[in-house]
């Protein structure tokens, strides 16, 4: 399987609960070499497409990374948490039974486009050489700077009060827990994401993405069949 020099890339349905890293150790211990990462993280409680790139193909990550992404999912009206997803407590707002379809829609309208959007401080993003989750972790109060970004697509595929399902297609960089969030404000609310997949990278799909246990069993029968 390791031809000189070898790159491959991997994609991988993520699966609950695991972290992007988590997924890049099972497959960086499968294959036995060092040079192993994932073009995108995804949260924990998250799952979907994952892109991993092994050996030489590792240069490649950084393309990947730029690419457009979407998801589906669910946020919650009536209600948020610290971290605007299920990571933290769910802490009441104010009661969502006079939201309608319509206003939902609305609101997702004017989060479409380019837009200024102020990532969570329970995230990845490093700010003095530090990551901002690590700081909110300690209680510390951490300035985040609102960046562009581009949400190309907010439909609402369904909406079941107080559950808003949704297809997301954005930039590199955009958070849907912020997008959560700032939907939630604008319908006076409050709001959090409950569920999240990612269906695509690019011209990548999750539908042709392996299952993590799936995979390494075919990457260890490869390796035996070259022993």
């Amino acid at each position: 399987m390791q031809e000189e020099p070898y790159g491959e890339v991997f994609l991988i349905n993520k699966p609950y609960e695991w972290t992007s890293f988590d997924v890049v150790k099972k497959v960086r211990n499968a294959l036995k070499i060092k040079k192993v990462g994932h073009a995108g993280t995804l949260d924990p409680l998250a799952t979907g497409l994952l892109i991993v790139c092994a050996g030489k193909k590792t240069k490649s990550i950084e393309s990947y990374m730029a690419q457009e992404k979407e998801y589906t999912g669910t946020f919650v009206l009536g209600k948020t948490t610290e971290s605007f997803d299920l990571e933290k407590e769910v802490i009441d707002v104010a009661d969502p039974s006079h939201i309608t379809l319509e206003d939902v829609k609305s609101a997702a309208a004017k989060l479409t486009g380019d837009i200024l959007q102020v990532p969570p401080m329970h995230s990845a993003i490093k700010i003095d050489g530090k990551r901002v989750y690590e700081s909110a972790r300690k209680g510390l109060d951490v300035k985040m700077e609102a960046r562009p970004v581009t949400v190309t697509a907010f439909e609402i595929t369904g909406f079941e009060n107080p559950d808003v399902h949704f297809r997301i297609v954005c930039s590199k960089g955009t958070y849907i827990r912020s997008l959560a969030r700032d939907l939630g404000e604008l319908l006076n609310v409050g709001a959090y994401m409950s569920a999240l997949t990612r269906t695509r990278i690019g011209e990548f799909k999750l539908d042709d993405a392996y299952e993590l246990l799936d995979l390494i069993k075919i990457i260890k029968e490869r390796q035996n069949e070259n022993l």
